[in-house]
């Protein structure tokens, strides 16, 4: 048996483990396999989210300076129904799911499925990409660290859940000035011009910190839904012993890791979309001084929710939003590891490629 020979067999009985450092997929794979994860998500989650969101609020339509939630599994999306909308002037009534698509298709057009596509593919595409990828880098090296200074292999509970709560924190800090400046530009028609002039008056009246509005009741929701979701997940692979998941597997994983989230984090996903909302009827669509607006804590919020519905006002929605989560969590985890996998397999080939021309050089020079 030759050399080259023996190499090729040993690289065939190689044992797969997509954490060996000498093939870890780099950050730009990161990125372009969290980039395609997050363009099919939207792709196929924002037609589904246009339907239930249309038939959840088609009975409000009549009620003017009021505003509704997209949220297609990357983000949401506040948009208005007054009696000069969009939505409004193209009122149709919705029958399920079947009768929704037809009718929104005959009379707005097949491209009003896809409403909030542009901005989220603009804004939070980078968000998801950044959110991936964080997770991805602080994942291996705090897993690297583990495996070093405390000696035993495999990923313990912590990893996961540090690094999702982490990189969750990361991206959402990172991202909160844009979707405040997103969400005003496609509310006001402003030009970026006018946007500045804006942005320069808010932060002249308010502080900087007025940019983050926004953040804390999404930090309170986000942020514990990525901890609880990457621990499910990691130890939904560790337990069935999985290294490179299938395109199932992943999808079935990331479903039911979304699921428990997504039930957990129900109560503070309920205040951020009343606060969402609120905003957008009081300051967004309407010309009223914020000075004049009350503003209640997440604390405040929950506490009324409870005295007036006890537990169950908590779980209000729970419903539709595992409907929504489930399916964009499977989506988006399915296609990212689908896109590690292939980068993994192209970094091995390109690895044994190089050793089985080293191989040979050196028997030649000999």
């Amino acid at each position: 048996m030759t050399p080259i020979t023996k190499m090729t067999e040993q690289i065939g009985r190689r044992k797969i483990d997509i954490d060996d450092p000498r093939f870890r997929i780099k950050p730009h794979q990161q990125i372009a396999s969290a980039c395609t994860g997050g363009i099919i998500t939207s792709l196929i989650m924002t037609p589904l989210d246009v339907v239930k969101t249309r038939i959840q609020t088609q009975q409000k339509l009549l009620l003017s300076n009021k505003c509704f939630l997209y949220c297609n599994g990357l983000m949401d999306h506040l948009c208005p129904c007054g009696p000069n909308s969009a939505p409004m002037k193209n009122h149709v009534h919705l029958n399920g799911t079947i009768d929704a698509v037809l009718k929104i298709s005959r009379s707005e057009g097949i491209k009003s499925l896809w409403s909030g596509l542009g901005p989220t593919l603009v804004s939070a595409l980078p968000s998801t990409v950044i959110y991936f990828v964080s997770y991805e880098q602080i994942r291996n090296h705090t897993k690297d660290w583990h495996n070093k200074y405390i000696g035993t292999s495999g990923m313990p509970v912590y990893v996961p859940l540090f690094s999702g709560v982490l990189s969750r924190i990361f991206a959402v800090t990172l991202v909160s000035p844009l979707e405040l400046i997103r969400t005003k530009m496609q509310s006001q028609k402003m030009t970026y011009k006018e946007m500045t002039t804006a942005v320069r008056s808010m932060i002249n009246a308010e502080g900087a910190l007025v940019l983050w509005k926004g953040l804390p009741p999404t930090i309170y929701r986000d942020v514990p839904f990525s901890g609880i979701y990457w621990s499910c997940y990691e130890a939904l692979k560790w337990y069935y012993q999985v290294t490179e998941p299938t395109f199932g597997f992943s999808f079935t994983a990331g479903a039911l890791s979304g699921s428990i989230a997504a039930t957990i984090t129900t109560p503070f996903d309920l205040i951020k979309t009343y606060q969402q909302i609120e905003f957008g009827e009081q300051v967004i669509y309407t010309d009223k001084p914020r000075q004049n607006i009350p503003i209640k804590t997440t604390t405040q919020r929950l506490k009324e929710v409870y005295r007036a519905h006890g537990v169950r006002g908590l779980f209000v929605g729970l419903g539709p939003r595992l409907a929504k989560v489930a399916p964009a969590c499977a989506v988006m985890i399915s296609s990212f590891e689908y896109g590690k996998s292939f980068f993994y397999n192209l970094n091995v080939h390109r690895y044994d490629e190089k050793l089985l021309i080293m191989q040979n050089v050196n028997n030649h020079a000999k």
